[in-house]
């Protein structure tokens, strides 16, 4: 009974100071006022040529000013949840294993894909014993230095909670998801009720702003704060780039962004603020007709749509058995179609660029190869530099209106913007970089060590107190072809390297037919 007691006493003292933690200002103690603190900004879906004067004029003006990263990147596959965790772990699916919207646990269920909503999510975590990532996170480490994180997120359950999948001393606030459950009260009495769907779409961004700014940007705030505005993404899924819905859309999350920016001016915390801006991924337009479960089934290579003869997470080809005559042939079979773009195998041995199956790239090739949770074949559509009607290259063979998840350059290719006190003003840098390098250059700019594990870099050239770095890029291609009776299907993996750093820009596919 006591020690019953005492859990509760000890529950509502952990709740009590939470709430008191995230108050505005004008309640309780400041802390952490001596040290500057970063705000990571992600604008979902975000192609760089969005950033105009006239679509996105905040965002312009920053990048006036701000230093910016012209080669920066997507972690392919480029698809929303593959990023957040990517970021926030500052490594690649390979390492994290988080490695679609759609995964496949086999002991959540064995004969099929599930989504990554948090209520998935959570139990993929407990069916792989309490370890959803298998790398660690930013808000871990920040935790284990007695700082906090806390993410603020217009987007998908999933996509915020891994973010900061641990939560520990920081916080998720999202339109459908408060973590720790103990803040929703202060939340929803500081900011108001969650906008309800059939509302306008765009108010859920105006709200996890106002959560920002109470919450966020104030000087006894979390150390790091992490905005994730889920549009253009949605509007230009559902409408295509460049409709009057994805311009509207553009518009709005520009505003919510230029009143982050006026609120840090008119605090006086402009100063005190690092502010690193990027997005998940690009876009290009869809003008397939085809699936690739009804294709695998009309070829006879799938029994039908609930089989587990190959279980299928979007571009992820999981063959039962690992049979390596049925995995030979569901390759030869994609080879052949026009709509199919590269095709990925595991390595034919560790550390090689060359699928085991004739005419594939290998997993280690994308960071994809992840030791327990990858597939047999991973599968990108293909694409071409085909423009839409309103003027935006990038054309490729997915079904539906727009959309994202392949390995073109508009895809992959993406901004990235960096201001602040501990950053330079004003540089340009061609290095490559890519979202996984986000996290290291955080925890660099705070002196705590990046672990071992993490894929990622700290990006020097932008931070004052480091000199310029020596290192160079180079340019290299990775290459793999095979011959059948009706012709020739070629592949190749354009990269960038530096130092035993390789960064993924694009890939291409071509076929010799006879």
């Amino acid at each position: 009974m006591k020690s019953t007691f005492l859990k509760s006493s000890a529950n509502l003292c952990l709740a009590f100071a939470l709430v008191l933690f995230f108050l505005p200002d004008s309640y309780g103690q400041k802390k952490n006022t001596l040290k500057n603190k970063t705000l990571i900004f992600f604008f979902d879906g975000l192609r760089p040529d969005y950033i105009t004067a006239e679509l996105m004029p905040n965002l312009h003006d920053f990048k006036q000013k701000a230093s910016v990263g012209t080669h920066h990147h997507s972690v392919f596959p480029t698809v929303t949840r593959v990023n957040s965790a990517s970021y926030a772990t500052g490594s690649y699916p390979g390492t994290h294993g988080l490695l679609g919207n759609t995964i496949y646990f086999p002991a959540v269920n064995k004969s099929k894909a599930i989504g990554t909503t948090y209520e998935e999510l959570i139990k993929v975590q407990a069916a792989e014993s309490n370890q959803l990532l298998t790398a660690v996170s930013l808000g871990e480490v920040l935790q284990s230095a007695g700082e906090s994180m806390m993410v603020f997120s217009s987007g998908t359950t999933g996509q915020a909670f891994l973010q900061n999948h641990k939560v520990g001393n920081g916080a998720i606030i999202n339109p459908d998801l408060i973590l720790p459950e103990s803040l929703r009260p202060a939340v929803l009495q500081a900011i108001g009720d969650v906008p309800q769907k059939g509302e306008n779409g765009l108010v859920k961004h105006k709200w996890v702003t106002d959560a920002l700014l109470k919450f966020g940007l104030k000087t006894d705030g979390p150390l790091v704060s992490a905005v994730w505005l889920s549009d253009p993404d949605g509007s230009a899924h559902r409408y295509g780039m460049g409709s009057d819905q994805a311009v509207a859309a553009l518009k709005f999350v520009d505003q919510q962004f230029g009143r982050v920016m006026d609120s840090l001016n008119t605090r006086g915390l402009k100063d005190n603020f690092n502010i690193i801006i990027s997005t998940d991924h690009g876009f290009v337009t869809h003008k397939g007709k085809q699936s690739l479960t009804e294709f695998l089934i009309s070829s006879g290579l799938k029994k039908d749509k609930e089989s587990d003869d190959i279980v299928i997470a979007e571009g992820a080809l999981y063959v039962k058995d690992h049979d390596e005559n049925n995995i030979k042939k569901i390759v030869a079979a994609l080879h052949k179609e026009d709509w199919v773009g590269a095709v990925f195998t595991k390595p034919e041995r560790k550390g090689s660029m060359q699928g085991w199956v004739d005419g594939t790239l290998s997993f280690e090739a994308i960071h994809y190869n992840h030791p327990t949770r990858s597939g047999d074949i991973l599968v990108a559509n293909n694409w071409n530099d085909e423009v839409n009607e309103k003027g935006y290259k990038g054309t490729d063979y997915s079904m539906g209106v727009a959309g994202h998840g392949g390995s073109s350059p508009y895809e992959i290719n993406i901004a990235l913007m960096v201001s602040g006190p501990d950053f330079k003003s004003g540089a340009t840098s061609g290095l490559p970089t890519s979202n996984i390098d986000i996290t290291p250059t955080v925890l660099g700019i705070y002196n705590l060590p990046v672990p071992a594990a993490m894929d990622g870099r700290v990006m020097k050239e932008f931070l004052k107190k480091s000199a310029a770095p020596v290192s160079k890029k180079r340019n290299e291609k990775v290459e793999t072809s095979v011959t059948y009776p009706w012709g020739t299907y070629k592949l190749s993996l354009d990269m960038s390297v530096m130092d035993r750093y390789r960064y993924f820009n694009f890939s291409k596919t071509e076929r010799m037919k006879l």
